[in-house]
């Protein structure tokens, strides 16, 4: 299969999003970019389309994808909000949407099991980009990131090219993602003491802005239970290169002959390995200015090019664990986690 890749930019971005929902329509499978990542599109309620994601990702049936509205009247239409949970998911939705922010919430019979993964739940947002909002203004878009399982997400066009060039007929180019970390999920709940979000995947949105709206907790999961939402497998984002997470304590001892890469947070400071050996390659997440949020946008950017470089290692280094440096060090880990497999 040949696959276009189509430039939305200010002038004919409308007909680019036209020729996508031609192809969404037909049943087929589009990537599409959002703030986050790209993502792999297909009709949310057509159930053989949403196969061809599973099939073209070689991803698992257990693990179910995001639903990506275009209006927030459109959020009746895909799920089913029990009364006491009415105001909190007004307020989270009147906060954060459009935006990165995913709820999962009890899902209309209307939806497909394939998207849910059997669920009784689904998970559902509403994209601040507008190539992702003018399409699934048209129908609503079940949509993982645009590449191959567990690997590293792209936050480009080019990504999705070297991820699943030959695979899908349309890949449309947005631009690069503006947050570049997948969006954060949450599941709204009520319990005696009022509501709760249970956070299942950190994201843009740090758990110190949902507390605003409510008591954050972070499910403990163990091995056997089931997956609630993306992104939750022990093993994820990582490149094919093996890394290693040097964290708070820990330590790596380079091996003569061999190439090693790494990944670095500012380049400098106290916790920065760059002075402990000849790196064949170094890639900053922030360079020179220390900030967490160009680090998350810059995450998978970096780790793609250390992938592509040859090297028998990439070492990433850990960043604090305030705002968005719980989600850079949740994908860190999960790769590094990918590597001990």
């Amino acid at each position: 299969m040949d696959t276009k890749q189509v430039v939305a930019d200010f002038e004919d971005w409308r007909e680019v999003v036209a020729q996508a929902v031609e192809l969404l329509q037909q049943g087929e499978v589009v990537a599409l970019p959002t703030e986050t990542v790209y993502g792999l599109a297909a009709d949310a309620f057509n159930a053989e389309a949403v196969a061809k994601i599973f099939e073209v990702k070689e991803r698992p049936s257990f693990d179910p994808l995001i639903v990506h509205i275009g209006h927030k009247r459109d959020l009746d239409t895909i799920a089913e909000i029990p009364e006491e949970l009415d105001e909190i998911v007004d307020q989270l939705v009147e906060a954060y949407w459009p935006g990165p922010l995913t709820l999962v919430l009890p899902k209309r019979p209307e939806i497909p099991d394939i998207v849910t993964a059997g669920l009784p739940t689904v998970a559902v947002r509403m994209s601040s980009h507008e190539v992702m909002r003018a399409v699934a203004k048209e129908l609503p878009i079940a949509a993982p990131s645009a590449n191959r399982y567990g690997r590293i997400s792209p936050t480009s066009a080019d990504a999705v090219m070297e991820e699943l060039g030959g695979k899908i007929p349309l890949i449309v180019d947005g631009g690069a993602c503006r947050d570049g970390l997948e969006s954060t999920i949450i599941a709204p709940e009520m319990t005696d003491k009022g509501p709760v979000l249970r956070l299942l995947r950190p994201g843009p949105i740090a758990r110190e802005d949902l507390r605003k709206i409510a008591k954050v907790i972070k499910p403990r999961r163990k091995k056997e239970d089931h997956i609630e939402a993306p992104g939750q497998m022990e093993s994820h984002y990582a490149p094919t290169t093996p890394l290693l997470l040097v964290e708070k304590g820990g330590s790596f001892v380079p091996e003569e002959g061999k190439r090693y890469g790494l990944l670095s947070y500012r380049g400098e400071g106290n916790s920065s390995l760059v002075d402990l050996t000849d790196w064949a390659e170094i890639e900053m997440m922030s360079p020179g200015k220390g900030k967490l949020a160009e680090g998350g946008v810059r995450l998978f950017y970096c780790l793609r090019k250390l992938d592509a470089a040859g090297l028998d290692l990439i070492v990433a280094e850990s960043v604090s664990e305030t705002g968005v440096g719980v989600a850079i060090m949740d994908r860190l880990r999960r790769a590094a986690s990918a590597t001990l497999k």
